[in-house]
């Protein structure tokens, strides 16, 4: 019969597995009896400055889920902030809990108070879930919180910026695909139309692109149409459509063993956050397709280069003069793929992971 004390020794024991896989520096669970908060945060790697990444509030069916996406995402901070020439690190936090129903200035503010614990070693932003709001509760009991509102001298909604470097990326796609980066006349699906894909979409329809779109949300589609007069697809029928470009924009691991199959697009490059199921697998696939894949973790780096503008004095034009850098950082990708013969995701990691290792030899205080 195995007992509590042994059970408890096993998960530990599989969550320091974790750990030591992919090197994080640190996990922090976090609890408060008065407010009912519930919070992970993960520190991946400080080598290029103090860990950022947002705050994802959501619904999880249980804990052991919430540890697996807020490790995934913490790491993919550590690449996007590195392969986008940043000085930071890469970590992330995540509330257990419905947004609409548990959210209060006392239960923000007390994650605050946790976010404060670390002496700066994470910086806290905004997420799913959360809100410029929740950014102002939080900076009540902490400085190290950016993504607060203009009035506050935050950068505000950083979406319009993030979907400025995905269309970027996609246009640098677009270039090493069929020779031109004009997307006018490109047949472009838009996986989820929230804050980024709407903007995306907008990018997208004034070049002249012809634009579908999908969404769980009814309201988010019919607004799309009536803004802008685009076709609407059936979610279930997403992967089959015959397009040029296929934009996820909603959730992750759209790109799996079931939808590369189905997928009749030459380039993949949207905003979601960890799109390939298993990197290693479906990178492979995609490429073995013949599918050029944009790696998320560069081309929807905007939002992580306007809040870090915040940091010395936000300024909108600043941050997307240097989120126009994707389009050059994409196109290295691509080509060191090709020489390497590698799938692009392989490619990028590897241009972030040179850079950490070189300045990590240097070791700089941030």
């Amino acid at each position: 019969m195995t007992t509590v004390a042994q059970m408890k020794t096993e998960t530990a024991s599989v969550l320091f597995e974790r750990l030591t896989q992919y090197d994080y520096e640190e996990i922090v669970f976090c609890q408060d009896k008065a407010t009912g908060l519930k919070a992970i945060i993960a520190i991946h790697n400080t080598t290029l400055g103090p860990g950022l990444g947002g705050t994802r509030m959501y619904d999880y069916k249980n804990e052991q889920d919430a540890i697996t996406d807020v490790l995934r995402l913490s790491r993919g901070m550590t690449y996007k902030a590195a392969i986008s020439g940043l000085n930071l690190g890469g970590a992330k936090a995540v509330i257990i809990g419905d947004p609409r129903k548990l959210k209060s200035e006392a239960y923000m503010r007390k994650f605050g108070q946790f976010v404060e614990n670390l002496n700066g070693k994470y910086i806290t932003a905004e997420d799913i879930g959360t809100t410029t709001k929740d950014m102002e509760y939080i900076n009540m009991s902490t400085d190290h919180v950016v993504g607060l509102p203009e009035i506050m001298g935050g950068g505000g909604d950083p979406s319009p910026v993030t979907a400025y470097g995905v269309y970027l990326g996609m246009k640098a796609c677009a270039k090493e695909v069929y020779g031109t980066d004009n997307l006018s006349g490109k047949k472009v699906l838009v996986e989820g139309v929230g804050k980024v894909g709407g903007h995306l979409v907008d990018f997208l329809i004034k070049e002249g692109a012809r634009v579908q779109v999908a969404d769980v949300n009814k309201e988010a589609l019919n607004e799309m149409v009536k803004k802008y007069d685009a076709g609407v697809v059936e979610l279930s029928k997403v992967h089959e459509q015959d397009i040029d470009i296929y934009a996820p924009c909603a959730l992750g691991a759209t790109l799996n063993d079931e939808s590369i199959a189905k997928l009749k697009c030459s380039i993949v490059a949207g905003a979601a956050n960890n799109q390939l199921a298993d990197e290693s697998i479906h990178g492979q696939m995609l490429m073995e397709k013949g599918i050029l894949y944009a790696p998320d973790f560069l081309i929807n780096a905007g939002g992580l280069i306007n809040v870090y503008t915040e940091l010395h004095g936000y300024n909108r034009e600043i941050a997307m003069s240097r989120a126009e850098n994707i389009y050059a950082v994409t196109q290295g990708i691509i080509n060191l793929a090709k020489e390497e013969n590698i799938p692009t995701y392989k490619a990028a990691n590897k241009m972030a992971e040179q850079r950490i290792e070189a300045i990590g030899k240097i070791n700089l205080a941030y």
